[in-house]
């Protein structure tokens, strides 16, 4: 495997530390020269977060040589300023500069990882060449996934060969899910299950937040502890991802249960002069991160104050965020040695994601609303203690209904609790993942009404090629032999579900013609390569969360024999040439909702919408 050393690092000309753009306008250099040639770049590019969070702090000069990318046999020599305060300064603006997506192509640069095996020290960051061996290829298969931090789909490389890791930010349990939120939970289900088929290792681990100021307050208005709250709102948020078939976490941890790695991580960030205590609470000195905003695409002077308490009288700077927030009246409090108090959003979910993960893991995901200042500030106060943190960072998109972001405090909010009394289970799992997970959707009765007739289509296929074939075995035991490569080439394309479900379709009308053409054979492993195909999805009809449904399945039982009985009688009357008859029962049963389709094998049933 290639390594290239990316060329970034802090200079100082005329009084201020700017940053200066190469020659071809892409490659980011500081007051660097090449050890063959004294002059350096001048081409200037001025952030002003760099120039006003440097140029007043007391600095010492790095002095760095490394492998010049451009030039073989060839060194560039940079000079760096160390803050005594930042020991991660280099490593910073490295990150800023792949953030900001300004690697140019022709380095080769591919991932960033922490020097070292599985690092996450100080170092400087290597960029490892994706055209490099190992990496994201796992038996012939290439995954890309879109990078956020990079704005960019990049090769998918684990740190650990033939693993994965996968950290999703889970529920804040101040209410039930509506579908906008469980959407996050199918999205990175199918990430999950396609890892899987592709063969890896997987660890995933998705969050619950059990404290927070949303259910403190809904606490209050109920007059009932929080935790009932939390209790409540959690057991609803389990349902929902039970109902809709997600595949459970390896762990689930709450935050209530890690104050004491939250405790440690604070010391960490307050120790290395990133975080300081004021009246009880402790902040993140976001000028004290040179990176704040990269991840986001924000520059941090434009940024609005961090609004996460009361006032700002205790912070240095009003877009400090809090860490920890100091005791109030009958709100629930965990000791410190900064005094009582309970956990700010953004420090939960780095304390659990490294406590599980390792201080450097793969994926982190979440609902592209999280972006900032949640991931933001988990990225800074990870990175800024020395952590690797995530490697990839995967949104997915939001759902709206009438052009609004569905959130829960609105009246438009649709319980899935709720949803799944108008629609089967597996149908709003097929509406909510149909599309590209980055992709943002609009719910409409229509569109629900489309995707669950499409679902039917699947359905109805599988339904007759089993009752030809008699198979009804288990797909995953052959393995990835039987996913077409097109549909591989879809979903190792940043999960192209909309691509996927093509393919599916493709083997559905292969399979239809076989079915018209009585070619057994063919229908045979047309139905294998869709069911596969559908198990990766999660809507495989005949997949046990799906086939056994609990007292909805025994209420179809009791549906298909009476069905049945009147099929049979309708058929009857066909017999004995007694037309009105025969019609008047397939009209009946329309009535209550029940679509007759004649077909040379018989006839069939299925429910009208």
């Amino acid at each position: 495997m290639r390594r290239c050393r990316v060329v970034a690092a802090i200079g100082q000309q005329s009084g201020n530390v700017i940053p200066a753009r190469s020659a071809d306008g892409v490659g980011v250099v500081i007051l660097a020269r090449h050890a063959t040639t004294s002059s350096p770049p001048r081409t200037k590019l001025h952030p002003p977060s760099f120039r006003s969070n440097l140029a007043r702090r007391p600095r010492r000069h790095v002095r760095r040589v490394v492998d010049s990318p451009r030039r073989p046999r060839a060194q560039i020599v940079i000079t760096a300023f160390q803050l005594p305060q930042m020991r991660q300064l280099h490593d910073q603006v490295i990150l800023y500069i792949h953030a900001m997506n300004r690697v140019p192509r022709s380095w080769n640069s591919g991932l960033a990882r922490p020097s070292g095996a599985g690092g996450g020290g100080p170092a400087g960051w290597d960029y490892w060449s994706a055209g490099g061996t190992g990496g994201g290829s796992l038996g012939g298969v290439t995954l890309r996934l879109h990078d956020t931090a990079t704005r960019s789909e990049r090769e998918f490389s684990p740190v650990e060969p033939g693993k994965a890791s996968l950290y999703l930010c889970g529920a804040t349990v101040q209410a039930p899910p509506h579908i906008g939120h469980i959407r996050s939970g199918v999205c990175f289900d199918i990430v999950v299950r396609w890892l899987r088929a592709s063969g890896y290792q997987v660890t995933f681990c998705r969050n619950v937040t059990d404290i927070d100021d949303k259910i403190i307050r809904v606490a209050a208005a109920e007059g009932v502890p929080w935790w009932a709250v939390a209790q409540r709102n959690e057991r609803a948020f389990s349902r929902a991802y039970d109902v809709l078939g997600c595949v459970p976490p390896e762990v689930e941890p709450r935050a209530t249960g890690h104050i004491p790695e939250m405790i440690t991580l604070m010391h960490r960030l307050i120790d290395s002069g990133h975080a300081y205590a004021s009246g009880g609470d402790v902040y993140f000195d976001v000028c004290s991160w040179l990176a704040y905003g990269a991840l986001s695409g924000q520059r941090l002077e434009l940024m609005r104050p961090a609004e996460d308490t009361d006032t700002a009288d205790a912070k240095r700077d009003p877009r400090d965020f809090a860490l920890w927030k100091g005791a109030k009246p009958g709100e629930p409090a965990w000791e410190t040695p900064w005094g009582p108090g309970r956990p700010g959003w953004h420090l939960e979910c780095s304390a659990m994601s490294t406590k599980y993960l390792g201080p450097t893991f793969d994926i982190h995901g979440g609902g592209l609303d999280l972006l900032f200042p949640h991931h933001e500030n988990e990225l800074a106060q990870s990175r800024a203690v020395g952590d690797g943190f995530a490697r990839y960072w995967m949104h997915n998109g939001l759902v709206g209904v009438a052009g609004e972001k569905m959130s829960k405090s609105l009246g438009n909010s649709l319980l899935v609790d709720a949803m799944v009394t108008q629609v089967r289970p597996v149908e709003l799992r097929y509406y909510l993942g149909q599309a590209h997970y980055r992709s943002h959707i609009e719910y409409s009765p229509d569109a629900l009404d489309e995707a669950v007739t499409a679902y039917r289509r699947i359905e109805g296929f599988v339904a007759r090629a089993v009752e030809l074939t008699g198979d009804a075995g288990d797909p995953a035991a052959a393995g990835r032999d039987a996913i077409p490569p097109a549909f591989a080439a879809a979903l190792d394309n940043d999960l192209g579900v909309p691509q996927a479900l093509a393919v599916v379709h493709d083997a559905i009308r292969d399979g239809n013609n076989a079915l018209a053409a009585g070619d057994e054979a063919a229908l045979a492993s047309a139905l294998a390569q869709v069911r596969a195909m559908l198990g990766v999805l999660g809507l495989d009809p005949l997949a046990r969360e799906w086939a056994t449904a609990g007292a909805d399945h025994d209420l179809r039982a009791v549906v298909e024999t009476l069905v049945g009985v009147a099929l049979d009688q309708r058929q009857a009357a066909r017999d004995r040439k007694d037309w009105q008859a025969a019609d008047t029962i397939r009209d009946r049963l329309l009535a209550a909702g029940v679509l007759i389709e004649d077909t040379p094998d018989g006839s069939r049933w299925t429910i009208k919408r």
